[in-house]
């Protein structure tokens, strides 16, 4: 009936708008460093079942087929794609990106811990290493490097370790980088400010230092540039509001189904 093809319809609509909401931000964020884009996936909803398939019209013969129609579609979640992204050279000391699997793991107020792929760290008072995000969470385990060791004299290598160059020409390692990586990413909870949180679904962090437990290599100098490419979304686009348009097309022609039976009475 045209009532249950409005119903139908609507939940079109409505999954359409979520996934536009989707592509919005991941357009919002094609220069914020180290994010992830998402999608959004679909699943279509019950059916309603009008006649069985495989019901016996006689002693030899039984239906091939049966009858049913759908009710529609709704937003089964929306996945966190984490693909490598792209990689700049900025010249920068504290700056550096992961290539390959990992994260940087941040100390959050009242002792949990944060997970990024944003890498442009920056010196804070005490001379601790922290994100450069409207938060300024300090990396966990960050060394206090002197304060007469000036920025550029930091150096961060491909296996995490921090080291400053002394003004005696001689190098002193300051700390280390521990990386951590999971079962499921997709499955980290976004907290904004370029942080995630584990959840049951990610499972737990396993932890090491870069190019150890399958984790990756640190590039310094350098920073992770946002995995939203512009085209592809700009055509995901386009193509969501053609789907929009056409389910309210259907509501628009169902309307005018029941606008017809109602009038048959005149």
């Amino acid at each position: 009936m045209a009532v249950t093809a409005l119903y139908t319809a609507a939940t079109g609509m409505q999954a359409m708008s979520t996934k536009i909401d989707v592509i919005a931000n991941n357009i919002a964020n094609a220069d914020t460093v180290g994010f992830k884009a998402s999608r959004a996936n679909f699943e279509d909803l019950m059916y309603q079942i009008r006649s069985q398939p495989g019901v016996q019209t006689s002693e030899e013969t039984s239906t091939p087929l049966g009858t049913l129609v759908g009710l529609g579609v709704a937003v089964s979640n929306t996945q966190t794609i984490f693909k490598q992204g792209s990689v700049m050279d900025t010249g920068e000391p504290l700056d550096v990106a992961i290539e390959g699997d990992g994260f940087f793991q941040i100390e959050l107020p009242g002792g949990g811990t944060g997970y990024t792929r944003a890498g442009n760290f920056v010196k804070n008072v005490d001379g601790q290493l922290v994100l450069g995000n409207s938060v300024g969470y300090r990396l966990r385990d960050s060394p206090t490097i002197p304060a007469d060791v000036p920025s550029n004299a930091i150096s961060i290598t491909s296996d995490g370790r921090i080291v400053a160059t002394m003004t005696d020409g001689t190098q002193q390692d300051l700390g280390q980088i521990v990386l951590a990586r999971f079962v499921n990413p997709a499955g980290l909870l976004q907290q904004g400010a370029n942080i995630y949180t584990a959840t049951q679904a990610s499972g737990d962090p396993i932890e090491g230092p870069p190019l150890s437990n399958g984790l990756g290599r640190l590039l310094p100098h350098s920073l992770e540039q946002s995995t939203t490419e512009a085209v592809t979304e700009l055509v995901e686009l386009i193509k969501t509001q053609r789907v929009f348009q056409m389910n309210s097309q259907t509501i628009q022609a169902a309307d005018e189904s029941l606008r017809t039976i109602a009038s048959l009475r005149r």
